[in-house]
């Protein structure tokens, strides 16, 4: 007789054996990138590096223990699965090892050198790494006001709203426009207007990037807290904007902050809008009305040079810049795990 209740934990089963093996295969890329760029970019770091290498190493042997946890279940198979993946994590770590082993690690120059003349070696991106922070600073002191209220607009008063329907459809429209179409926009708005390259006008570029992503996550979460806590407190007299500003942004406050997070780590990693606006410089960054080095755009042009001690300390910014983003992203899952934490 056929058992149904068999061909149902069959086919389960396969399920999960499918969407397993789909997940690992997708993990795939993004740790052949992860681990070719700190390879390549741990060189230069000095300390940092070693520090990196040893977060790396201490990631990798975590890597087969708890592996085992779940593999024990399937008793030999799953000793010898441990097995060889203990092994081949081993062999990463040699490696990883042999290329820190060429590291100077009470070298620091890299965080607080500017570049040397061309056909010198040595220096660092120090200047890059300033004016990277100095236009994000400027970028949330743009993007981040407009796109929380723009949030708290769709949220509160533009339910039924055409000209919210219309601030929607713009925001996604925007959010999946290239970002050398932006730097574009910049260059002739503001770049031609001021005769001059400059740090100000990255920052209102990327700026301009984080408004639809900071407007539509603010406006989701801000859905998330419960219409009775604004009842309440319009039934003790609270009128709407203080209930907006006091209770309602405070209560979905951690999940605001993700989206800012988010969409920091989002501008982070971009180029061309600065190739059109920031441009770079050699130099340490005198103000924000004068062009200014980013870490994507020195990447960038030290890749393409024909020098192998620029092509060494590029993939050292494209390490830091992983570094960067990785660390945003991580920062964000500490604040905001779960849309119910919105309400603690």
């Amino acid at each position: 007789m056929f058992d149904l209740t068999a061909r149902r934990n069959l086919l389960d089963r396969l399920m999960l054996f499918l969407c397993g093996a789909a997940s690992f295969v997708a993990m795939i890329p993004l740790g052949f990138l992860l681990w070719f760029v700190i390879l390549q970019g741990i060189k230069c770091l000095g300390t940092v590096g070693i520090l990196v290498a040893l977060v790396v190493t201490g990631t990798l042997i975590a890597i087969p223990v708890v592996a085992f946890q779940y593999l024990r279940r399937f008793k030999i198979a799953g000793y010898v699965g441990t097995g060889l993946l203990a092994y081949w994590v081993f062999g990463l770590i040699r490696q990883l090892w042999t290329v820190a082993q060429q590291i100077n690690w009470k070298d620091l120059s890299f965080f607080f050198s500017i570049p040397t003349p061309v056909g010198v070696t040595g220096g660092g991106m120090g200047n890059a790494i300033l004016g990277t922070l100095t236009i994000i600073t400027i970028a949330s002191m743009v993007g981040l006001p407009i796109g929380v209220f723009a949030g708290v607009y769709l949220s509160e008063y533009g339910k039924k709203n055409t000209f919210a329907w219309w601030v929607r459809f713009t925001a996604d429209v925007l959010s999946g426009v290239p970002s050398i179409v932006t730097g574009i926009v910049a260059y002739t708005l503001i770049v031609r207007t001021m005769h001059h390259f400059s740090a100000l006008a990255g920052g209102v570029a990327l700026g301009f990037m984080m408004i639809p992503i900071v407007s539509r996550t603010t406006e989701e979460l801000v859905k998330l807290v419960p219409h009775s806590i604004r009842e309440a407190s319009w039934a003790l007299g609270v009128p709407q904007w203080r209930t907006i500003l006091s209770i309602v942004i405070r209560t979905a406050k951690n999940g605001i902050l993700t989206g800012v997070l988010l969409s920091i780590a989002r501008i982070a990693g971009e180029t061309a809008p600065l190739l059109f606006t920031a441009f770079g410089n050699s130099y340490w960054p005198k103000g924000i009305n004068e062009p200014t080095a980013s870490l994507t755009v020195q990447v960038f042009t030290y890749a393409i040079s024909p020098f192998q001690d620029w092509h060494d300390q590029a993939w050292a910014g494209a390490l830091t810049l992983l570094i960067l983003v990785l660390s945003i992203n991580l920062a964000a899952k500490l604040f905001f795990k779960n849309p119910r934490q919105l309400l603690r």
